[in-house]
């Protein structure tokens, strides 16, 4: 290996980053602000850095990395049970911000993860929104579970403020979706080509297009893995035919996993599709995966052609 190409891993919270460059180990700790992330760039750059590796932190990372994509170095988040399986591979066994980042580094120098691309302003912002949404709807749903069992009056008269007005505020967010989707022509037809799909609906559409930026540029295998569908062995000793799904970005398989409810009804290639597994014996929840996958195996074909839906096509 060129000895004077290194590599980069930065630990992120929710105040500083902490960066570590191998080999060499050179180190060091910035604030995770713009001035940070300028900071962090300049620091870098003396150093002929060929991959940067961050932890997909729920949101942390958005800045610096974008940052560091615009500044033009490789920037590749990964998910953070792969680092750590890798860190207890290699005998890390302790965790401090330090370490985290020198294993990060030694992962980037390892293994060549997937890069990330530069989102358009419009997809950063889509983004930003599809995310404040998937928390509004789970502080519903909170809210709801608690009600059911409160016996309080005025306990009862608060929960009640907070749902009326944590709906308004989701009404609020989605026409700023909308306003965001419409006023760019390239998010308005992606819109309109995955909501011609029976079974999937604005939401659907939203996150897909705001947390997949990969639908129609990776194979149908992956992007089943990237969303979470696709079946992996567990094969071991007299074990055999066991599959199991695992990993994957949930956001986007919560939304697929509603579209599909529908779409097994509405949808008349997924319905002949579930139907055709439950007859078969396959179990309603297997049958229901089985269905998310080839819906997105359908809509990364569709993304990659630019061709609308074509039922007649989809079997």
């Amino acid at each position: 290996m060129d000895e004077t190409i290194s590599f980069s891993g930065i630990d992120v919270s929710k105040a500083t980053l902490d960066v570590h460059v191998r080999p060499g180990g050179s180190r060091a700790q910035f604030a995770n602000d713009r001035a940070g992330w300028a900071a962090l760039g300049a620091w870098l750059s003396p150093f002929q850095v060929e991959r940067v590796v961050v932890e997909a932190t729920g949101g942390y990372e958005r800045g610096a990395v974008q940052a560091l994509l615009r500044q033009g170095h490789c920037v590749c988040v990964v998910n953070p049970r792969r680092v750590r399986d890798f860190a207890r591979a290699c005998g890390y066994l302790a965790k401090t911000d330090r370490l985290d980042a020198a294993v990060l580094a030694h992962f980037a120098q390892v293994f060549d993860p997937p890069s990330a691309s530069l989102p358009s302003e419009a997809q950063a912002k889509l983004a930003q929104y599809a995310a404040l949404r998937d928390t509004l709807v789970a502080q519903m749903t909170r809210l709801s579970n608690q009600f059911a069992h409160m016996d309080d009056p005025d306990v009862e008269q608060l929960v009640r403020e907070l749902q009326e007005t944590t709906k308004a505020k989701l009404a609020d967010l989605d026409l700023l979706i909308q306003s965001c989707i419409q006023d760019n022509a390239d998010l308005r037809q992606r819109y309109d080509q995955l909501t011609s799909v029976p079974g999937i609906g604005p939401v659907a559409a939203v996150f897909l297009i705001a947390c997949l930026p990969e639908l129609g540029q990776i194979s149908r295998h992956a992007i089943a893995a990237l969303v979470g569908v696709a079946p992996f062995a567990r094969d071991s000793g007299n074990l055999r035919g066991q599959r199991r799904i695992v990993g994957g970005r949930a956001p986007v398989r919560r939304a697929l996993f509603m579209a599909s409810m529908s779409a097994v009804r509405f949808n008349p290639v997924l319905k002949r599709f579930y139907m055709r597994l439950i007859d078969n014996g396959c179990s309603k929840k297997k049958a229901l995966i089985a269905c998310i996958r080839k819906l997105v195996t359908i809509l990364n074909a569709m993304v990659r052609d630019n061709k609308p839906w074509q039922p007649a096509l989809q079997e």
